[in-house]
Parts: structure tokens; sequence; C-alpha cells
């Protein structure tokens, strides 16, 4: 099982994108989500931030709302 984020709320909901056409871009530090339109968001491996995942999702909210 692939691991993207040490937070499980994130892991999760990438997980559940990838079934929905999303993709993930490896990278050295952080792992890149990638819209079905080819916009990126930078996936939180290591949050240190409570409200990391509040945040994560509001960020992936704005950028499919904004290639609608």
């Amino acid at each position: 099982m692939k691991k993207y984020s040490s937070s499980k709320d994130i892991n999760t909901l990438v997980k559940k994108l990838l079934t929905q056409g999303f993709n993930v871009q490896l990278g050295k530090k952080h792992h890149k989500l990638v819209t079905p339109s080819g916009r990126k968001l930078t996936i939180p491996c290591s949050p240190s931030d409570i409200r990391a995942f509040d945040n994560f999702r509001h960020d992936l909210k704005q950028l499919v709302k904004d290639q609608l």
C-alpha cells in the first residue's frame, strides 16, 4: 500500500482522488497531485499544522474550481 502522507486523512483523500483520474508525480521531498487537466498541487508529506488536512482540501477545491 503506497503512502503519500503521514496524515491518514490526506493519504485517504489522495487515494480516493487517484481513482477519479488524478495522478501523483513523485518528487524528492514532496509528491505532487496532478489534476486530469494537468494542474499540480503539492501533497504535504509530514504536516505539522493541525489544520493541514483542511488547508489541503481547501487548496484542492480552489484548484478544481479554477479549471471549470
